[in-house]
């Protein structure tokens, strides 16, 4: 080994950081590192991250090197940190330098972060200048993906472009040693955001005794008001979780009949009174992140009613800004609860509002008073959604809507991207896909693009991620469904090779991308609906593939959709298609369930048979969705809903924990495999006319199609001579579903993947048509792929 070189030998080292590094204390983290180290320098953010030179000892070079990523800061992301040696220059001091015009954009955007405990520590203390403040933030903590406007990450590119820090503020940011130095969201009462109550009519609101805007708005909480809470993301509506008027009353006014409402505990410990939480989800609801755990609802928990009927979980929050931690002290100060509705700010289906104009004129008819503030937000964000899921080995969470908190953080692709693609996603739970070389940034939830103001969102949101990215597609990935707006959105572009993708395999393909895996897997993927090349409706689909492409080896037995897309709004029509097909040729129209009589009139139960018969008007479909559908409402559960995926919820919700049986279920090998769910749609009708309850049959079916996804599974992979199974698709929202799946394929002996940092609906949907586009486009002919 050779002699290091002499404490009086200078190194000087130009180094390149990518990764998450900007907007979250990096600059400032090197500025301390290289004063530790006695180095003399420059740091800067730039259009691919963090760019830095230091100069010094070799000792002191190395030293401050080893600790530049394991020291980073607690937001920082550190993809690479490259090196290159430079001739020393015998320059003095370290500086932090003004970022240079914006060339090529690579440098991705933090995430929104909660609140730290060292400014919740200020917020709480009166002698702090900062107390009470509802927009105090650090490095280490508040918005970033909501707020910025361009790359590179400073002020003058974000909605704070408008408040001059004062002499204060300015002296933190400028100050080495403080933990807002550089923090470009910094403020306080005197040069920051600030926030104002407004009546309904957008007229100031002043209540009686109130403090503050935040105390009078807790005041009116308290008091069965509804409140318009503007966040970080959008707009809240809110009211008190434990008053049924009040959550009724929203329930009415928001046209949102009956699915759930997300609530928001003050503290963990006040979420422990509503839900059971354990390791998993206490670590998912303390995060950075914030999301929305959906967890067991606890008989004490002392909520309304009208917060979630039906329903066997509750999906609580923290608070994540510091507008939420004061709206709810108050609220405990004034009466003593613990927790509000705090649902999206929106009648139902439309996008949330965040802009102030929208926002009074749509939620003006549903919440009686606005808590609104006057820093803008440059993007709509919802609330991200997950729930704990149980697998051997212990348990990990599941990803159920992926938006505040991991928005707009980059996914690998594994082959890269050698053009830019976009790639549209799906029609509903909508996201969409920017990918440049090796990163692919899925957006932020969409919603249902059948609803003009989510349209309108969805196209200003891929518009405003291709000037934020610095991405211009040249390739435009899509749904093969020729009626999703999203697949229109994609034919309708001009400029770009197209490239289709099926829709299941785009959620195969997701889950395989997402965790680098390239062999050859067996893909069980369940949901509702999904464009099938045969023409049929698929949604039970056993595939057999790669990103490269796939074969379909086996489905459920198709039946009729009467009415077609009147089924998926009437479960009800699925029962009667179900019942059809599994009576014997020509026994005429099947009797209708004694749960169901009385709520569908005999003559429409006779005609929608008569069209499972015929087939007039009625699409055939291999849809485990729809097979839930048709279960749920022989129940008596849910015959008609109001919202997406509502029969299999409440099915789910319904389920007896203690019944552990399964119906019969045929798993028919052959040319294709077919799931026939014919003897357990009879099976469990003849339950429900011996007096069965739902628990009961929920449970037996349940068991059956777990049964069925193992056997089909397992035959399959075993023909095809791979142990990995991918589980993916809408339907595997249903944990108990999930879960049986799992263990018994774990049981088996084989590999199962589920997807992680993507939702394992229809918002994964845009990652696998990019991780497919990129596939092709790399194999091209000409391109030097295979």
């Amino acid at each position: 080994m050779s002699a290091q070189p002499g404490s009086h030998v200078l190194r000087r080292v130009r180094v390149r950081v990518r990764g998450t590094v900007q907007g979250v204390g990096f600059r400032p983290h090197v500025y301390r590192l290289a004063g530790a180290h006695h180095l003399a320098g420059y740091v800067l953010n730039d259009s691919h991250g963090v760019l830095l030179e230091v100069e010094g000892s070799y000792a002191a070079v190395a030293g401050f090197l080893d600790r530049l990523a394991a020291g980073a800061p607690p937001l920082a992301v550190v993809e690479s940190i490259g090196a290159e040696e430079l001739p020393p220059t015998g320059e003095g001091g370290f500086a932090i330098r003004d970022s240079p015009p914006a060339q090529e954009i690579d440098a991705p955007v933090a995430a929104d972060s909660a609140t730290c405990e060292d400014c919740l520590r200020e917020l709480a203390d009166p002698a702090d200048r900062r107390h009470r403040y509802p927009f105090i933030n650090c490095t280490n903590c508040g918005p970033r993906f909501t707020i910025v406007r361009g790359i590179p990450y400073d002020r003058p590119l974000t909605t704070m472009a408008g408040f001059t820090m004062c002499e204060e503020c300015r002296a933190e940011y400028e100050d080495p040693g403080d933990r807002r130095f550089h923090a470009q969201p910094n403020a306080c009462p005197r040069c920051g955001p600030s926030t104002v109550l407004l009546g309904a009519d957008g007229t100031a609101a002043s209540p009686a005794g109130a403090r503050d805007a935040i105390h009078g708005a807790a005041a009116a909480l308290a008091s069965g008001m509804i409140v318009a809470v503007k966040g970080i993301g959008g707009y809240h509506l809110a009211c008190r979780a434990d008053d049924e008027r009040a959550t009724a009353r929203l329930r009415a006014r928001k046209h949102r009949e009956d699915k759930p409402f997300a609530l928001m505990a003050a503290t963990a410990a006040c979420a422990r009174e509503l839900v059971s939480l354990g390791d998993c989800e206490l670590e998912m609801i303390r995060s950075r992140r914030r999301p929305i755990v959906l967890a067991a609802r606890l008989e004490r928990a002392g909520v309304a009613e009208s917060v979630a009927p039906r329903s066997r979980e509750l999906g609580v929050m923290l608070p994540y800004s510091p507008l939420h931690h004061l709206l709810l002290a108050d609220l405990a100060a004034e009466c003593g609860a613990g927790a509000l509705v705090m649902t999206s700010g929106n009648v139902s289906d439309e996008p949330i509002a965040y802009r102030d104009e929208d926002a009074l004129e749509r939620l003006g008819a549903i919440a009686d008073l606005m808590l609104v503030h006057d820093r803008p937000i440059q993007t709509r964000t919802d609330d991200s959604v997950t729930r704990a899921l149980t697998v051997p080995g212990g348990q990990r969470p599941l990803m159920l809507r992926r938006s505040r908190g991991h928005v707009p953080e980059s996914i690998a692709l594994p082959d890269g991207a050698e053009r830019p693609i976009l790639a549209c996603g799906a029609e509903l739970k909508s996201t969409f896909c920017l990918a440049k070389g090796r990163r692919a940034w899925v957006s932020h939830h969409i919603g249902d693009l059948r609803n003009y103001e989510t349209w309108r969102s969805f196209t200003e949101g891929v518009a405003q991620f291709e000037g934020l990215l610095d991405v211009t597609p040249q390739v435009i990935a899509h749904d093969l469904h020729p009626d999703y707006m999203s697949s229109r959105y994609a034919l309708e572009r001009a400029g770009a090779e197209l490239v289709g993708v099926q829709h299941h395999h785009a959620h195969m393909a997701a889950c395989l991308a997402e965790h680098g895996e390239s062999a050859r897997a067996v893909g069980a993927i369940f949901d509702g609906t999904g464009y099938g090349p045969d023409g049929t409706v698929w949604g039970g689909e056993i595939l057999v593939g790669d990103l490269d492409g796939f074969r379909r080896v086996g489905s459920l037995f198709t039946v009729r959709m009467p009415g077609g897309a009147s089924a998926i709004r009437e479960p009800w029509r699925m029962a009667c298609a179900w019942l059809q097909a599994a009576m014997e040729p020509g026994s005429g129209a099947p009797q209708i369930p004694g749960p169901l009589r009385g709520v569908v009139e005999e003559r429409a139960w006779s005609q929608v048979a008569g069209l499972a018969r015929t087939g007039v008007s009625s699409p055939l479909t291999s849809s485990i969705g729809r097979l839930f559908d048709a279960v749920a409402a022989i129940c008596g559960l849910a015959p008609r809903v109001t919202y997406e995926g509502q029969a299999a919820i409440e099915l789910e919700a319904a389920c007896d924990p203690g019944e552990h049986g399964r119906y019969p279920i045929g798993v028919r090998e052959g040319p294709e495999l077919i799931i026939d769910a014919r003897p357990t749609i009879l099976a469990a009708a003849q339950d429900v006319r011996r007096g069965a309850s739902p628990g009961v049959v929920a449970s037996r079916f349940h068991g059956a199609v777990a049964d069925a996804t193992i056997r089909a599974s397992t035959v399959v992979a075993g023909a095809c001579g791979t142990d990995i199974i991918v589980l993916s698709g809408g339907v595997f929202q249903n944990r108990r579903l999930l879960e049986a799946s799992i263990a018994g394929l774990t049981g088996a002996g084989l590999r199962v993947l589920v997807p992680e940092r993507l939702p394992i609906g229809d918002g994964g949907i845009s990652f696998g048509q990019a991780a497919i586009a990129a596939r092709r486009i790399s194999k091209a002919p000409g391109r030097g792929g295979a």
